[in-house]
C-alpha cells in the first residue's frame, strides 16, 4: 500500500493511543469565546523528540521542553498548548508559569506527576494570565477524546493570526498493520527558519527509542520548516514535537529498514505538508513563490542564495506588484556572496527563461508576466556550478502585512 495523504485531516486525533481536547480561557482578553488551550495526551508514557528554534532569546516553554526532553524522553505523557500569550521575555515568572501549565496539565488529562512538554505562542512580553490558562485547560481536560472533533478543536486552539486551521494525516499498511503520522501547526507571520513563529505537533502509532525519532525528525524539518520564509524573521517560540504512542504493535528500533524508509517518507510528507500550509497562510500574502536553487558549488551555498532572493524586500514588493523584475533576483542572488558567475547565472519564472548564461531574454517578458500573476509560481536560478541545490517556500509583501502589523 503506497502512503495516503490525508489533507485537512481531524489531526491528532488520527492517532492511536492519543486523545486530544481544547477548551477557551480567553487568555488574549478580548472577552471571546475563542479556543486558545489545547491538550494532547499519549495513553501511556511515550517516546518524543524536539526541534526548537535557535534564537538567543528563547521563550520559557522552548526552555522547559529542551530540558524535560533531556531527563526524560523515554517518558513522556503528552503535549499542552496555549495561543494568545508567547509567554516569552518574561523571566523567571515566565519558567515558574510554565511548570504550572504542566503540572495543570497532568492533572486536568489524570495523569498525576507525568511529563509534558509545554507550547505558547501570542504575543511577547506578557507574562501569562494563569488563572486563565488553568480555566482553558480543565476545559480541554474534561473533553479529551480520541474523536474528530476533538483533533479539529485542537487544531483551533493554537491559531495566532492564522486564517484556518492546518492538519495533515498520512497512513500506510505494513505487516497487515496500519501505521499512521499525522500532525497539526500553527504559523503565518514571524515566519523564518530556524524555524518560524509557528509550532508543529506530529504523531505516530509505531514505537520508538527518542534517539530514532530524534533523527526521523531532523531530517524531515531539514526539507520541511526549514526551508519556509514569509517575512525573514525568526522566533522565540518556534518549536516542532514528535510522539510515538506504539499502539500499532510495531517498532522502528531493529525495524526492516523497509518499514524505516516508509516511516521517513510519511514523516517527511507530513512535515512538507505543514510547511506548506504555513507559508500558504502567510500575514496578508497574495503569492507562495518557490525559489529553487541549483547548480551551486555546496548545498549550503544554494540555500544561502534561496533565502537572499526569498528574503529580499524588493523581489517580494516585485512578486506583489506582478512584476517580473529578474535584475532584483540576479542582485540578490550576488550579494549572498558565494562565488556566483554572472556569465554562467541562468534565471527563469516557472520554466519561461529571462537569462541564459548572463544574457537577458527581453522577448520573453509578456510570459514572464503572466507567470507573475499567479497565485503560485516558482523562479529558478541555476549557478552552473556544481551540484548543490536547495528549495525554499516564501511569499510576496503587501502593503496589508504592515498595516496588519503595526499594532502587533
Amino acid at each position: 500500500m503506497a502512503i495516503e495523504l490525508t489533507d485537512n485531516s481531524p489531526g491528532l486525533s488520527d492517532v492511536p493511543g492519543l486523545r486530544v481536547g481544547a477548551g477557551s480561557g480567553d487568555i488574549r482578553r478580548k472577552g471571546q469565546d475563542r479556543l486558545d488551550t489545547a491538550l494532547v495526551v499519549a495513553d501511556r508514557p511515550c517516546a518524543a523528540a524536539g526541534v526548537f528554534t535557535t534564537n538567543d532569546v528563547r521563550a520559557a516553554p522552548v526552555r522547559f521542553s529542551q530540558a524535560v526532553l533531556a531527563a526524560g524522553a523515554s517518558a513522556i505523557r503528552g503535549i499542552v498548548a496555549n495561543s494568545g500569550n508567547a509567554n516569552a521575555c518574561t523571566g523567571e515568572q515566565g519558567l515558574r508559569d510554565t511548570e504550572a501549565m504542566a503540572r495543570l496539565a497532568a492533572e486536568a488529562s489524570g495523569c498525576p506527576g507525568g511529563a509534558f512538554l509545554v507550547c505558547s505562542t501570542g504575543r511577547i512580553g506578557e507574562p501569562l494570565p494563569m488563572d486563565r490558562v488553568a480555566k482553558g485547560l480543565a476545559e480541554a481536560g474534561a473533553r479529551l477524546a480520541a474523536t474528530p472533533q476533538e483533533g479539529e478543536r485542537a487544531a483551533w486552539a493554537i491559531l495566532t493570526s492564522d486564517t484556518r486551521p492546518k492538519s495533515v494525516t498520512a497512513r500506510f499498511a505494513w505487516e497487515g498493520r496500519t501505521v499512521t503520522v499525522a500532525g497539526i501547526a500553527k504559523g503565518a507571520g514571524m515566519i523564518e527558519p530556524n524555524m518560524a513563529t509557528m509550532l508543529a505537533f506530529v504523531a505516530t502509532d509505531l514505537a520508538a527509542s527518542p534517539g530514532v525519532l530524534r533523527a526521523a525528525l531532523l531530517a524531515a524539518n531539514a526539507q520541511s520548516f526549514n526551508c519556509v520564509s514569509v517575512d525573514g524573521d525568526m522566533s522565540t517560540n518556534d518549536t516542532v514535537l514528535l510522539l510515538a504512542t506504539g499502539a500499532s504493535g510495531l517498532a522502528l528500533d531493529g525495524a526492516p529498514a523497509g518499514l524505516a524508509a516508509r516511516f521517513q517518507e510519511a514523516l517527511d510528507r507530513v512535515c512538507f505538508a505543514l510547511a506548506e500550509k504555513i507559508v500558504g497562510d502567510g500575514e496578508k500574502i497574495t503569492k507562495v513563490v518557490s525559489v529553487e536553487v541549483a547548480g551551486a558549488r555546496t548545498r549550503a551555498d544554494a540555500e544561502a542564495v534561496a533565502r537572499a532572493v526569498g528574503n529580499s524586500l524588493l523581489v517580494k514588493s516585485a512578486w506583489y506588484g506582478e512584476d517580473p523584475n529578474w535584475g532584483r533576483l540576479a542582485d540578490a542572488a550576488g550579494y549572498a556572496r558565494t562565488g556566483l558567475d554572472e556569465a554562467r547565472l541562468d534565471i527563469a519564472y516557472d520554466d519561461v527563461p529571462a537569462v541564459v548564461q548572463g544574457r537577458p531574454l527581453p522577448e520573453n517578458k509578456p510570459r514572464w508576466k503572466e507567470v507573475v500573476t499567479r497565485r503560485r509560481f516558482a523562479v529558478r536560478l541555476n549557478l552552473n556550478l556544481g551540484q548543490g541545490a536547495f528549495r525554499l517556500l516564501t511569499t510576496d509583501l503587501s502593503e496589508a502585512y504592515v498595516n496588519f502589523n503595526k499594532s502587533e
